[in-house]
């Protein structure tokens, strides 16, 4: 009777790992069927229709089925354990933070390279700009989420307010993209302080609610507001910038002389691309500099100490009203910027470039980095970024295969894929201790 008893609890939980396993295959099915659905054929008989696609959905339930036995099975047996939970904090080691020093001025010399490279195109050198004007919003919304710790869900706003205010002072006062780029972001600033008042009370859920909801305003501001905005169509006819007043163009206008002319080579519409690509590319690099310059500043320690305790930085004597309002006006302006050059790339912009979506995307790209990591927002930009070309064979599981990849890089590294950072101080080891 004692070995029967000790042998029926391992019975039971032989089944404990079948049951998880269809459990899992039911949920892939419920959810499969909606988003694939069935491609029915007529047979010919009466009220007779066979569905086709539904061969797909059973083999992906079934790789399912079988996937979470075999991983059920694996930690009951002990083959697989559950890794330790990581440290509150962690910090790089001196290796790690070479490395990281190292692959920064590679990265560089790779993009200022890839024009002239031998694979490269004129695809290719498009993909790369979209990629640096995520990177550019992505440092730009880490200042808020990574560094102060704002949960922001609505920055897509000021990203709109950049580019708008580009485009209305270039067609009002005829300023170039130079002269008008401060100007989108000192109004991308203000927009930032407009909207951090409010919600210098507000942490957390509370604070993500709110910006979701000053997003969405903007957006319908812009849609509704036709004598200015333009509404539903837009503003097109936005000037391009031009390499020291010398215009991208197959012929001069009176008076001017093209890029192409002063040199004295042949014109190619990929002139204009690659310009383009290294003015983002200017514009990223100055805004790394200037981001990483201001995490060693007392402002920036201020942003990382509310981050982690306001009760304590106003124990400290640090007023939390001056450091959030900063963060959103840094954070807004930066987005002003990339707004500006992405209004300028396109030459067209309307209110569906400024949707939700693009907010989730670029607080994707801070959180799948690793929060503050100005490395991991690069990497995870250029994975969020090229993940979706690479699908396009998959047209009508694009998508799905964009979310389960996320799933499994969020399950791979819970803290994001440059997880560790480097402290924004160090303190010097006092001479007895090192001696």
């Amino acid at each position: 009777m004692a070995a029967e008893r000790r042998a029926a609890p391992a019975r039971m939980s032989l089944l404990d790992p079948l049951k998880d396993a269809v459990v899992a295959a039911a949920i892939a099915l419920a959810l499969a069927l909606p988003l694939v659905g069935f491609e029915t054929v007529d047979t010919g008989s009466p009220g007779t229709r066979v569905a086709t696609r539904f061969g797909w959905v059973a083999i992906g339930v079934g790789a399912v089925f079988l996937g979470r036995l075999a991983l059920s099975l694996a930690r009951r047996s002990g083959l697989w354990r559950r890794r330790a939970a990581p440290r509150p904090q962690a910090r790089t080691t001196t290796a790690q933070t070479h490395a990281i020093r190292l692959a920064g001025p590679l990265l560089v010399l790779f993009a200022a390279a890839l024009p002239f490279l031998p694979f490269s195109s004129r695809y290719l050198v498009d993909l790369a700009t979209t990629v640096l004007i995520y990177i550019m919003l992505g440092w730009g919304l880490n200042v808020v989420v990574g560094l102060a710790g704002l949960l922001d869900l609505g920055y897509v706003a000021f990203y709109a307010v950049g580019a708008y205010s580009f485009a209305l002072v270039a067609r009002w006062f005829g300023l170039t993209f130079w002269e008008a780029l401060p100007v989108s972001g000192l109004l991308a600033a203000s927009f930032g302080l407009i909207l951090g008042f409010p919600v210098l009370r507000l942490r957390g859920d509370y604070l993500a609610i709110v910006t979701l909801g000053f997003g969405e305003m903007v957006r319908i501001i812009l849609t509704n507001w036709s004598q200015v905005t333009g509404g539903p169509n837009g503003i097109n006819g936005i000037p391009r910038p031009s390499f020291l007043g010398m215009p991208f163009l197959p012929r001069a206008p009176e008076g001017a002389v093209t890029f192409s002319q002063f040199f004295g080579i042949p014109f190619s519409p990929t002139q204009r691309i690659v310009f383009l690509y290294f003015v983002i590319l200017a514009l990223a690099l100055i805004t790394n500099l200037f981001t990483l310059r201001l995490r060693r500043l007392p402002i920036g320690r201020a942003w990382e100490a509310l981050r982690e305790d306001e009760i304590a930085c106003r124990a400290l004597g640090i007023d939390p009203t001056k450091v959030k309002l900063s963060a959103f006006a840094i954070g807004a302006m930066l987005g002003g910027f990339a707004g500006a050059f992405f209004a300028t790339r396109q030459g067209f912009i309307s209110p569906e470039s400024f949707t939700f979506q693009e907010s989730a995307t670029i607080l994707a790209i801070v959180v799948l980095g690793g929060m503050g990591s100005q490395m991991g927002v690069v990497l995870a930009a250029v994975v969020l970024v090229t993940l979706p070309e690479f699908g396009r064979a998959f047209a009508e599981f694009r998508m799905l295969l964009f979310g389960a990849a996320m799933v499994a890089i969020m399950v791979w590294r819970p803290r994001g894929l440059l997880a560790q950072r480097a402290p924004s101080l160090r303190l010097a080891r006092p001479a007895a201790e090192a001696t």
